[in-house]
């Protein structure tokens, strides 16, 4: 007989606690085998394919696709020793998400693995159609609320998070799950009831009153990377005193030095790879700006080796990729590894440990065709080089006037790790050696 087993979203590592359903890659009644993909979802970090730790036959899916789910929650169930499209499961409560008696998914990673599974067994009856369940599963998890006579019943973390972000009470709805418990969509028609109630009077104030605000075209939900990247963003001004300066550079002879080296032969070398070689170099005379504040410790942790991150602009916003040891990496390794993970961007199969772990970022934004900027740094690291466009201007070369490829170099810090003599410093070097690509030369 059968046994029907429920796999739940794993954690996807990096400190992930949700994850929304791009796509399903099974359906119910399909036959899937141990460790195949089944569903493709959008994390903070990457798109991600995961795999099932059972094999057997698709009794129910949990969640339509664009649903975001907590770690935890039901995925699917699947009847284990079934040859053939078995019966749906029978229709009961999914189990909390945060597991219980008789959970049985461990983490699982794509590439990992997965141990054998814990047999739980279900009862099932006949059924001639299977829809997808419900992403809110109807078991209730107390949240403790001293005002209220009683807990919020309330199972999700989602739930709680948008009903904070809205300021809404959840001890003042009604939840219309089973037992009352409260799902989504109750917070959703209550922040609707909300905003109808504030915008209700604007309604019948006079023609001539001018409007408080512009009219609402539409309201874009901030997850997925775009909400991981207005996050961080937000944590980065909030918690770094950060600083910014800036030099003008001739970079006329570090693009000659590229277009002779690739005329030399071999794999050829991008202009992000040599600059982010001149980085490495910098960052072993200036370690200060290759570290991290612990504020708990009060401590300037220094790091031993260079993960450098790069800004990049792809359809799914902006991703911080990282190539990881790039102090021990040659140009043309750098070029190599750019390369890889561009096209890994592009294509939307970066992992989340290819967008983790950067101990200082590059950013290029050059190629959207402007001179300079003071970005924001890649919390928690303490420093970020940016590169405007190399475009030709007036310069004074040799005590004459000449046309010269120009390039805007800016360095933003974390003013904690040091101060501006370390960071001018560090820019005046990274300057140098774009001007002068044989001053690299001497820590090769």
């Amino acid at each position: 007989m059968a046994q029907v087993l429920e796999f739940k979203l794993p954690d996807l590592g990096e400190g992930l606690t949700e994850a929304e359903i791009v796509r399903w890659l099974v359906a119910v009644g399909d036959v899937v085998a141990v460790d195949q993909p089944v569903v493709e979802v959008e994390t903070a970090k990457a798109m991600v394919e995961v795999p099932c730790p059972y094999g057997g036959v698709v009794t129910a899916r949990y969640g339509e696709e664009g649903t975001e789910l907590p770690v935890g929650a039901p995925l699917l169930t699947v009847a284990v020793g079934a040859s053939e499209p078995a019966p749906e499961a029978e229709s009961a409560p999914a189990p909390a998400a945060d597991g219980g008696p008789g959970e049985t998914s461990g983490n699982v990673l794509v590439g990992y693995g997965t141990g054998a599974p814990a047999a739980r067994r279900r009862r099932v009856r006949p059924a001639t159609a299977v829809v997808t369940a419900p992403v809110e599963a109807p078991v209730a998890v107390a949240e403790a609320v001293p005002d209220r006579a009683g807990p919020v019943p309330v199972i999700s973390p989602l739930v709680r998070r948008l009903a904070r972000q809205n300021g809404l009470d959840l001890r003042a709805l009604d939840g219309s799950g089973r037992d009352g418990l409260i799902l989504r969509c109750d917070v959703e028609l209550a922040i609707e009831r909300m905003e109808r109630a504030v915008q209700a009077p604007a309604a019948h104030a006079p023609t001539t009153a001018p409007a408080a605000t512009g009219a609402v075209t539409e309201r874009v939900p901030l997850r997925g990377v775009r909400g991981a990247v207005a996050d961080k963003l937000s944590r980065s001004r909030r918690e770094i005193p950060e600083a910014t300066c800036w030099v003008d550079a001739d970079a006329t002879e570090l693009m000659a030095a590229r277009t002779a080296a690739n005329a030399a032969g071999g794999p050829k070398i991008s202009l992000i790879a040599l600059l982010a070689r001149i980085c490495t170099a910098a960052l072993a005379r200036f370690p200060e700006l290759n570290s991290t504040v612990d504020m708990d410790a009060r401590e300037i942790v220094r790091l031993r080796d260079v993960h450098l991150g790069f800004a990049a602009q792809t359809e799914r916003g902006l991703v911080v990729p990282v190539v990881r040891d790039a102090q021990d990496r040659s140009a043309e390794s750098l070029s190599a590894e750019f390369a890889r993970l561009t096209e890994a961007g592009r294509t939307g199969t970066l992992t989340p440990g290819d967008l983790t772990g950067g101990t200082f970022t590059l950013n290029n934004y050059g190629v959207f065709g402007v001179d300079g900027s003071t970005p924001i740094i890649n919390h928690p690291e303490a420093a970020m080089l940016g590169i405007g466009r190399i475009v030709a201007k007036p310069w004074v070369h040799d005590g004459e006037l000449a046309i010269r490829q120009v390039v805007q170099l800016s360095l933003t810090f974390d003013h904690r790790v040091c101060d501006g003599g370390t960071a001018g410093g560090f820019l005046r070097y990274v300057a140098d050696c774009v001007e002068q690509p044989a001053v690299l030369l001497r820590t090769l």
